[in-house]
């Protein structure tokens, strides 16, 4: 090739330092995967870096090898992890891969002998228990229909609970719920009494009953549900006769029904009167007359019913209860047969019987607040310990009761207020009156 001008020599210069290159580049990159090929021109350091990033590049893929993205490590159906034939109780007899391999067709052979279950293994106590409601702790029922839209319930049946020699009338009464309505010890039931209300032309307004059965109810069917009805009379001062004009409504309804009679309900509702969750928490239940409802039910479920509950509680139950005469005790025989059947210690019961019974405070009759101070040291250890507190009655007990507790309370260089706070802050403090 003729050579003409500086140009020729520039762009041949240039041509040939770009071939120099190409074959440089090449000679390095082939050396990398080809040993022995162009070694002599191989930098060095090049090389180990590129020997790194391999080894890394090497790692990740193991990486992900090893973490089964989307690899099968081991492959499904050989049972390399682990071998029931040899490691299982089958020990190596072929029977579960026979079985597997036949499928629907497996025919168990003849001379194979099978073992006899005859039950428990002996020294087991074996007994019926309630379970299939237990959720409800979980899933608490609420407002399974409500007071514009109740449901129809139906009494299965009553009766008068105190004696003849009491004052007023106070029975207990059974209905049976409509299918799918349950509730928890410790909620309430509204009862809307039939009729219509004579001061503004409509239905009378529900009324609300606390619950006296666990959520098995007395039947233990899972579909019945008891009230403690008081019924509500007013008599006249002059001629100590009741006035009918201002008999209660609903409770001269429910205590003068019939079996059979059909009752419109609601409910249930109620959060404050539960049960606390830790099953070894005392538990110290306050009541006037037909406020214990709630707490019969409490008392059946850790006492009577053979329920998780029963057997897990490990607390002490204390029941102060109020009544003006002993013939008005409620559900006493209850009480007593639980007594017989607790553990020892576990069940605590003190009556104020205010027309029989005189308080060591000032001498004069004995109601609830002074079964408290009398035993201040022990109610206030308990509630210091974890102990749930609840009241139910009448709303004219609590003042009384806040009284007491205020002045045992500065005895003892405690803060009421303060203490109080602490107890409705840790749930603690449960009260239900009417």
């Amino acid at each position: 090739m003729k050579i003409t001008s500086i140009s020729q020599i520039v762009f041949i210069t240039n041509t040939f330092l770009l071939i120099s290159s190409i074959v440089s580049y090449y000679g390095r990159l082939s050396s990398a995967f080809q040993p022995g090929f162009l070694n002599d021109n191989i930098n060095y350091r090049a090389k180990c870096a590129l020997s790194v990033r391999l080894q890394a590049a090497q790692e990740g893929k193991n990486r992900v090898a090893r973490a089964g993205c989307g690899i099968y490590t081991v492959p499904p159906g050989e049972c390399r992890l682990f071998d029931p034939e040899e490691e299982g109780k089958l020990q190596g007899t072929g029977a579960l891969s026979e079985r597997i391999n036949a499928g629907y067709n497996y025919v168990l052979e003849s001379n194979v002998v099978e073992l006899e279950t005859s039950g428990p293994p002996s020294g087991v106590e074996v007994m019926d228990a309630q379970h299939w409601l237990e959720y409800l702790d979980d899933d608490l029922p609420l407002n399974f229909a409500k007071p514009n839209k109740p449901v129809t319930a139906t009494i299965l049946g009553r009766s008068r609970i105190i004696s003849d020699d009491a004052p007023g009338d106070i029975q207990h009464i059974i209905l049976r719920l409509p299918e799918g309505m349950h509730y928890v010890e410790g909620q309430s039931l509204s009862v809307i009494p039939p009729g219509i209300d004579p001061k503004n032309g409509k239905t009378f307004s529900p009324r609300l009953y606390s619950i006296a059965s666990t959520r098995y109810g007395d039947l233990l069917d899972g579909n019945t549900v008891s009230l403690c009805v008081r019924r509500a009379e007013y008599y006249d001062p002059v001629t100590n006769l009741p006035d009918p004009s201002k008999k209660g409504v609903c409770s001269n309804f429910l205590c003068n029904a019939n079996t059979g009679s059909e009752v419109s309900v609601a409910g249930p509702v109620g959060k404050t009167m539960l049960l606390p969750s830790d099953p070894n928490a005392d538990v110290i239940m306050i009541a006037t007359g037909t406020g214990i409802a709630p707490f019969r039910g409490f008392l059946h479920r850790l006492f009577i019913e053979e329920t998780v509950a029963s057997h897990l509680f490990g607390g002490t139950a204390w029941l102060v209860l109020g009544v003006p005469v002993s013939g008005g005790l409620l559900y006493n025989e209850e009480i007593d047969y639980m007594m017989e059947k607790a553990n020892p210690g576990q069940l605590k019961v003190d009556y104020a019987i205010s027309r029989e019974m005189k308080n060591s405070i000032d001498g004069g009759k004995l109601y609830v607040q002074h079964v408290i101070a009398q035993n201040a040291d022990e109610f206030f250890d308990r509630i210091s310990n974890g102990a749930s507190v609840y009241f139910c009655g009448l709303k004219a007990m609590m003042p009384p009761i806040l009284e007491t507790l205020e002045k045992v309370a500065e005895a003892r260089g405690i803060n009421w207020s303060e203490k109080m706070k602490e107890l409705k802050k840790n749930h603690q403090w449960h009260v239900e009156v009417y």
